[in-house]
């Protein structure tokens, strides 16, 4: 769900930077937003065992 929320605001943001006239920024953007799915997909984060106290 994370995954589609960052991307539909990613989109939302390249849409509104392409209207602005900002075609550099909007690639940007549409590449950050890639890349920070990729990266949440690649490095999940770390649970601890259910016997673990940290």
């Amino acid at each position: 769900m994370l995954s589609i929320l960052t991307l539909v605001v990613g989109a939302a943001a390249y849409y509104l930077e392409r209207q602005a006239g900002n075609v550099q920024l909007a690639w940007i953007v549409a590449g950050l937003a890639v890349f920070m799915v990729l990266a949440m997909w690649l490095f999940p984060e770390t649970g601890g065992k259910n016997g673990s106290k940290s």
